[in-house]
């Protein structure tokens, strides 16, 4: 496959541009047809860089000139087996060193894909797309620029995530989409679906009207091709609804501001940036659209926030691969799973084992009632799901058939790989651990699902502590797409390999950790909720504490988040990572009599989707708020909301720095990933470690950076 660069660029995967005739049925006329494609198999998507685009802005002109010639009826696009196009090249995005150069990049996608919507004005000749599969950001707008659009039922994903990732939809969509389908919908469109990562599926985007027809599979272009012949042949006509009056535009583009001023604030440009488009669109020219199009894409790849987003993207991506994983063929193979416990985490977990890994799951615990009670929530939740239509009723059958239940411990007997999920205290543990070793096959491996204590501990009386391994999950069990595995002083290579197979099978991401207390996310999550609580402690308010941590454009403020993790899961490990790293993690006994009495902390939120507030009411329990600047309740100055994200900074930078050098994991970049996908941290970050890096805490508190200049930046060579 030939490879182009540009100056700059890393060397581009070309997506081609083959143009072919087709005889439209009917006597409708001849379709040139343009199919994009790379050349490669389907594990490498079809993605658009300047020599892509270029390749189809020349074929499309010539395309023109044939239409201008009356030798064309219809125009048509489409993609190679199983994708359109998966957007731009974002390799050579993240490449680019200049305002002019990211500027030209927009204009370059314009200039070809207006060829495309302008030819039926200009030559009376329409275009379609035929969007055989996943068409995602850039690969959509080609199809957003034609007159009409077809899908085949089976597309993976079609959407503009662009938002989610920095950027803006610069190719058209930003104009386009709220004229198609209307201006509260393209809300949804641009930015609540990326900010969820939830692109459309075929019947959805069908629904709200961003193609205008869905055919099977298996006869997807056929069938395409003759639904166009009767559009030409004016047998079939496709409406489009008016523009939103004025006042209907407003009120949504007002209604959005202050939901992202809300949620997002001044954590991350792009969805302001894409939403100003949005409210400028309605009255704007083409022209002038997307002139503003490819200033808000210019200015935006040139941001941080962008290259972070980068960054993020393709650590989770590459994280499939897990850093630090042994040789998969070490895996031990897993027949029947057994559980230690039937709460909510035990119960969960069960549900997902028998789901994802397809073998027998039996729950254990005390009593009966407990053992019903984690039943009761398997088949509950297989109901739940079914009802949805997220599961099959002969799936949701099938694993609540699979789950079965005891208080019998020899039932484990027949397990080859038990995990415990019992209450967070090591004498339980440990105890948990030594029955099972008189029960279990000498080749089972014992798994905790411990959050903090020490897995070497743990195992240290076994007589084969060589195959207990850490499997720490994230609650829900089901949405949380991280997991961490711990690697205890003796675990086995055998062990961890299993742990990794397992995960792989779950659909989660696993980040290796080393066995040191908190592990990755819950070290760093619940320092930054201990120094919270520090500041109110000496005499911050609530309110202001609460709101400080803004900037950095978490899911949710910290009491929203404590009220989330528990309260008393939260003093739980917030206590146990003090016992074990000492005063560096601070104590609150606030906190402590929130839990005993159990106080509720948040109020409800608002309107659904924004943030819940802080219970102004829990003041009391930590004492009179104090004067930002005066003398604390500990001796120490009262701090603002500047200051407690300052003093949280300060402290995380310190943090990461302890834990790279006792090796608790590879390298920042699992850091990055681990609070990522467990603890929220938004993409625009890149993280935690690009975020300390850009704001200057990296070489202000340890004196240096924790990544390369660039690798999750713009390069400061490239900034003004």
């Amino acid at each position: 496959m030939p490879e182009t660069t540009t100056p700059n660029a890393p060397a581009e995967r070309v997506t081609h541009s083959l143009v072919r005739d087709v005889t439209l049925p009917g006597g409708a006329g001849v379709l040139a047809l343009v199919t994009l494609d790379n050349g490669l198999d389907h594990t490498k998507p079809n993605t658009l860089g300047p020599a892509g685009m270029a390749e189809l802005r020349a074929a499309l002109e010539v395309v023109r000139t044939r239409a201008e010639a009356g030798e064309l009826a219809a125009v048509g696009v489409t993609g190679k087996p199983y994708f359109l196009a998966a957007g731009a090249d974002l390799k050579g995005v993240t490449s680019l060193n200049g305002h002019a150069e990211a500027v030209e990049l927009g204009r370059m996608g314009h200039a070809a894909y207006t060829i495309l919507g302008d030819l039926r004005a200009t030559t009376g000749v329409p275009t379609f797309a035929f969007v055989n599969g996943l068409a995602l950001g850039g690969g959509l707008e080609v199809a957003l620029n034609c007159d009409y659009r077809t899908v085949a039922s089976d597309a993976a994903a079609l959407g503009l995530p662009e938002t989610g990732i920095g950027l803006v939809p610069g190719w058209g969509g930003a104009y386009l989409v709220p004229r198609l389908v209307g201006v509260e919908k393209a809300v949804e469109v641009i930015l609540t679906r990326p900010a969820a990562n939830k692109p459309f599926k075929p019947a959805e985007a069908l629904k709200i009207g961003l193609v205008d027809a869905q055919f099977d599979a298996a006869d997807f272009l056929e069938q395409s091709i003759i639904w166009a012949a009767k559009v030409v042949t004016g047998e079939i006509e496709v409406p489009r609804r008016e523009l939103d009056p004025q006042p209907v535009w407003d009120a949504v583009v007002g209604a959005a501001k202050a939901q992202l001023d809300a949620v997002v604030g001044t954590s991350r440009p792009a969805p302001g940036r894409a939403l100003e488009l949005i409210a400028a669109a309605r009255n704007a020219s083409k022209a002038d659209a997307f002139a503003a199009e490819d200033e808000a894409l210019a200015d935006l790849i040139m941001s941080d926030e962008m290259r972070a987003s980068i960054y993020a993207f393709n650590l989770v991506g590459a994280g499939k691969k897990p850093v630090g994983a042994p040789d998969p063929q070490l895996a031990r193979p897993v027949t029947k799973v057994g559980v230690v416990g039937a709460g909510l985490m035990a119960a969960q977990m069960a549900f997902l084992f028998a789901q994802r890994l397809g073998v027998p799951v039996v729950m254990r615990d005390l009593d009966q009632e407990r053992v019903d009670k984690g039943l009761s929530f398997v088949r509950e939740t297989a109901e739940k799901l079914a009802g949805r239509g997220r599961l099959t009723p002969e799936a949701a059958t099938r694993i609540v058939a699979s789950v079965s239940g005891t208080t019998d411990l020899g039932e484990f007997a027949s397990c080859d790989f038990v995990i415990e999920a019992v209450t967070e205290v090591m004498g339980l543990k440990k105890k948990v651990f030594a029955e099972l070793e008189g029960v279990i096959a000498p080749e089972t491996i014992l798994a905790t699902n411990t959050s903090a204590l020490s897995v070497t501990e743990m195992a240290a009386d076994l007589a084969h502590p060589e195959r207990v391994v850490g499997i720490h999950f994230f609650n829900p069990v089901a949405q949380m797409p991280l997991v961490e595995v711990i690697n205890a002083d003796k675990t086995s290579q055998e062990a961890l390999a299993t742990a990794f197979a397992i995960t792989k099978k779950l659909r989660k991401t696993a980040v290796l950790s080393g066995d040191r207390p908190g592990f990755v996310v819950n070290r760093l999550l619940l320092l930054v909720m201990g120094k919270v609580m520090d500041a109110i402690e000496n005499g911050t308010p609530v309110d202001v504490a609460d709101r400080a941590l803004a900037p950095l454009g978490f899911p949710m403020p910290t009491f929203e988040l404590l009220d989330l993790v528990g309260p008393a899961v939260g003093l739980h490990v917030l206590t146990s990572l003090r016992e074990d790293l000492g005063d560096r993690i601070p104590a609150s006994p606030g906190l402590q009599k929130l839990v005993a009495d159990g106080t509720r902390v948040v109020l409800d939120a608002p309107a659904k989707g924004l943030p819940k507030p802080v219970d102004p009411a829990i003041q009391a329990v930590f004492g009179e708020a104090l004067v930002a600047g005066g003398t604390g309740r500990h001796g120490e100055v009262v701090l603002d909301g500047d200051g407690v994200l300052d003093a949280v900074l300060t402290t995380l930078t310190t943090e990461i720095g302890l834990m790279l050098e006792e090796g608790v994991v590879p390298g920042p970049q699992q850091i990055d990933l681990a609070m990522i996908l467990g603890a929220g941290w938004g993409f625009h970050t890149g993280g935690i470690t690009p975020y300390l890096d850009r704001t200057g805490y990296s070489e202000k508190v340890l004196g240096r950076r924790f990544l390369p200049d660039g690798v999750a930046n713009v390069p400061l060579s490239s900034q003004g």
